[in-house]
């Protein structure tokens, strides 16, 4: 029967969410249970992508990147696939009604990752939109449950919280994206030459997109409302750290938060979500 294989293709997206982000694990796991399937199945489609682009350096990853495409939208179309990742992940969008171009957006943004190139500021606001405001917006798809206007209503701020996340990972992963996989996203930045004057200009732009989507997460379902102030609640600290780290810290290594820490901002968020504190 389909159903086993599609609760197996389920479990795999959240055994792949588990293994990798252990944030957005604890963030999904507040969500109203309905929705933590779907939310999994949208991490692990995301997470498999960016592991062909950022991992497989001994495969061509060009004609990864292009089957796993093709795949993609054949999954899609035909409501089932053998990868199980895509499987679940079609379910989803069949499901939700994700539009297409949602998805090919993501994947160009995968696509630009497999060049090296200095990134103007056209490009890194076009990888900024594919590689993390439109999976805020496939999520919120999921959230609003076919509701149009509260979905148009949240859009912006889910975009806003996308791109914060992004721009957050790329301060913390400076060092590996630099030296293991020669990347600059920053536009008009020379990471040779970062200066805690240009790091500070991008942590203001950061710091306002927070503010900016903090509004629409206010306003989302309360169905998902705590989980997604708990991914907040923890991306917000850990930009915090980066904050008050010197570029020559987060240049020589990643900027972590230790997993006891992780619950233990679990629980603050739960408190300010509980006391209408957020």
């Amino acid at each position: 029967m389909k159903e086993i294989f599609d609760k197996l293709s389920a479990e795999c997206s959240e055994m792949i969410t588990k293994r990798y982000s252990t944030s957005f694990s604890l963030g999904i796991y507040f969500l109203n249970e309905k929705f933590r399937g779907p939310i999994y199945s949208i991490y692990g489609f995301v997470r498999l992508a960016d592991e062909i682009v950022d991992s497989f350096h001994d495969y061509n990853k060009v004609v990864l990147l292009s089957k796993f495409k093709r795949d993609c939208f054949e999954a899609i179309k035909d409501g089932i696939s053998l990868n199980p990742v895509l499987n679940a992940f079609q379910q989803v969008v069949n499901t939700y009604h994700i539009e297409k171009e949602l998805i090919e957006l993501f994947l160009q943004s995968m696509e630009m990752d497999l060049n090296y190139e200095q990134y103007t500021a056209e490009k890194y606001n076009q990888y900024i939109l594919g590689s993390a405001q439109v999976v805020g917006l496939m999520c919120l798809h999921v959230f609003t449950e076919g509701d149009k206007l509260q979905y148009e209503k949240l859009k912006y701020s889910a975009m806003k919280l996308g791109s914060a996340f992004q721009k957050v990972n790329f301060l913390r992963d400076l060092n590996a994206d630099y030296y293991t996989l020669s990347r600059t996203y920053f536009p008009n930045v020379s990471l040779s030459e970062f200066s805690n004057i240009e790091k500070k200009v991008i942590e203001e732009e950061i710091e306002a997109e927070f503010q900016l989507a903090l509004i629409g997460i206010r306003e989302l379902p309360p169905s998902s409302r705590n989980g997604v102030y708990l991914a907040y609640f923890y991306y917000k600290k850990l930009f915090n750290k980066i904050k008050n780290s010197t570029v020559e810290k987060v240049m020589s290594g990643r900027i972590r938060i230790s997993n006891v820490r992780k619950f233990g901002l679990m629980f603050d968020s739960i408190i300010r979500y509980k006391t209408n504190t957020i």
